[in-house]
């Protein structure tokens, strides 16, 4: 799969294709059904299949100071989506001058300029252009004039995650504030993931007996709820089923919050300096003081227990 970042990117000899527009944080199950029609009709078109997505996350150029947490980098994003059958991604870095192009020349600019759209996938409330005036039907209204079509599919799938609402992007963030991990997978349609670089912390997990990689996540990243969870740590491509840690450590009075993750069974890992990936699969408890280290020390190994037990019940991730 190809990745562009910027329009200049773009080969030159680019033709026709089928484009899709979105922020896709996450590429939940709603936004794979656009994705997947997208890919579809590329197929059948005999051309490639094309995302757009944008960087940073456009609120935080409209609103400063309201970036969303994001659900998935845009390298994440991008695996999925290939994974989807994608052929190339274009990261728009989204500036203010960026945002001020109107509808109309938004459409001119792209899609017709740049990427030669014969359809364009969205779905049904797609906004573009300077105050998200665009909409879908100027957007076919535009299509007879530059010769593309306009496809819009009803991405409005609903689980029993946040009481039956509308599968999307803000329901996930919610979910995941909230620890429901496994709400939040079901509306991502896999375990909901946190990545980053493996530094040096207190190191009191390794003093406890149970070592843990301590992550540097990037900036803005969905962190779930304080508390303790079952998922996976996946360290140079191998998945190690883990129990999780999200939060200050009130044992020990502290104050930063962290991610840590325990690889259960698995002795003398040294993942300093390495990229590595944590997926949730399940809520286990939320954060405690106890007593004594004993008391610590009896509740993480059942946490242990109950997070191989939970892990291995799921299956191979």
């Amino acid at each position: 799969m190809q990745r562009w970042r910027g329009l200049e990117d773009i080969p030159e000899d680019w033709g026709r294709s089928v484009v899709t527009i979105g922020s896709y944080d996450g590429v939940h199950r709603g936004h794979q059904l656009i994705i997947g029609r997208a890919v579809a009709r590329a197929r059948e078109l005999g051309v490639p299949a094309v995302v757009v997505t944008f960087d940073p996350h456009p609120s935080e150029v409209v609103r400063p100071g309201s970036h969303p947490p994001l659900l998935a980098t845009h390298q994440r994003r991008a695996e999925l989506m290939a994974g989807l059958g994608v052929d190339a991604v274009l990261v728009l870095p989204f500036t203010a001058e960026f945002s001020r192009l109107t509808p109309a020349d938004f459409v001119v600019k792209v899609l017709v300029d740049k990427l030669h759209a014969r359809v364009v996938v969205e779905g049904p409330n797609f906004r573009f252009g300077h105050k998200a005036a665009g909409n879908v039907a100027f957007l076919s209204e535009l299509g007879t004039s530059y010769d593309y079509e306009v496809e819009v599919v009803d991405l409005y799938e609903r689980g029993e995650a946040g009481g039956g609402e509308p599968f999307s992007s803000t329901l996930v963030r919610r979910l995941v504030a909230e620890g429901d991990v496994a709400g939040a997978m079901e509306v991502l349609g896999r375990p909901h993931r946190v990545e980053g670089v493996v530094v040096r912390g207190a190191q009191r997990g390794r003093e406890l007996g149970f070592p843990t990689a301590n992550l540097e996540t990037p900036p803005h990243t969905a962190i779930p709820a304080d508390g303790v969870y079952a998922g996976w740590l996946t360290a140079q491509g191998e998945a190690m089923p883990a129990a999780i840690s999200v939060g200050t450590n009130p044992q020990f009075d502290g104050t930063e919050r962290t991610v840590e993750a325990y690889a259960i069974d698995r002795v003398g890992l040294d993942l300093y300096g390495l990229h590595v990936e944590v997926d949730f699969l399940a809520y286990l408890r939320g954060q405690e003081k106890f007593d004594s280290i004993e008391a610590l020390l009896e509740r993480m190994a059942a946490d242990v227990k109950r997070a191989r037990e939970l892990v291995e019940g799921h299956g191979a991730r």
